[in-house]
Order: structure tokens, then sequence, then C-alpha cells
């Protein structure tokens, strides 16, 4: 097994953060100070205002455009990034076959491997039932 500090896609690696809330009303701050204490830059960290099933999200797409292989993306919990589970999937799709992995900080999950994604999955599901509850 290699030793990580020689492994050049710890060398390269850039973290990237993505925090939303659903309303205007509401304040991003826990979730960007959480980024920033898991090391992610201020200028590194992208955010949107909108509901997490809306696919008009103006943070989340410069952040599509900005990472590259390599790259990590962290978000404080599953539902910042999504409450569809297609949206979600097709997310987890774009960015894995980018080679960038998303890393949730609350649910301690990432998408690094195949049963990431599956329990990636799993909770897009419950969090799509949920939003449909309050709704």
């Amino acid at each position: 097994m290699s030793c990580p500090i020689f492994d050049l896609r710890y060398i390269f690696m850039r973290l990237f953060g993505y925090a939303r809330v659903s309303t205007s009303q509401q304040s991003l701050d826990l979730q960007v100070r959480a980024l920033k204490d898991a090391g992610v830059k201020a200028n590194r960290i992208f955010t949107d205002k909108a509901s997490g099933s809306s696919t008009d999200r103006e943070g989340l797409d410069l952040l599509r455009m900005k990472v590259e292989e390599g790259d990590v993306i962290l978000v404080k919990k599953l539902d910042r990034l999504g409450r569809d589970t297609a949206d979600m999937i097709q997310l987890i799709k774009e960015f894995d076959a980018q080679g960038v992995a998303v890393r949730f900080i609350d649910d301690g999950i990432s998408t690094d491997g195949d049963m990431g994604q599956m329990v990636v999955t799993i909770l897009s599901a419950v969090a799509q039932a949920e939003r449909r509850r309050i709704l």
C-alpha cells in the first residue's frame, strides 16, 4: 500500500465547498463556517439561496465549471446539495465522471467508491421523501 504523502492525488487535490439554504430569509453562516473549519478556502465556497429541488442554482453551476479531476467538494449535509433523488444521482454521476469526489461532513459519507454512491442514493431518497412531507 502506498503512503498518501507520495500519492499525487493528495498533493494536487483542491477542496471546494458548497452551501445552500432554501429561502433568502435563511442564513448560510453555519454551513460556510463548517466548510472553512474543514479547510475550504473562502474563495472556493459556492453558495445558493434556492430550493434543493430547483435546477436553477447559479452557485452550483459555477462550482460545476470550476472543479477538475482529483478535486473534492465538501457539503455540510447531503440535503444541502439537493432533495430530488434523480437530480442528486445525476450530479454525483457528473462529478464522478470528472474524477471529483463529494463528501458530506455531517453525514460522514463520501461518493468515493460504489458503496459511498449507494449510501448517497439511499439518503437522497430519504431527503426527497422528507421534502414531500414538509410540502
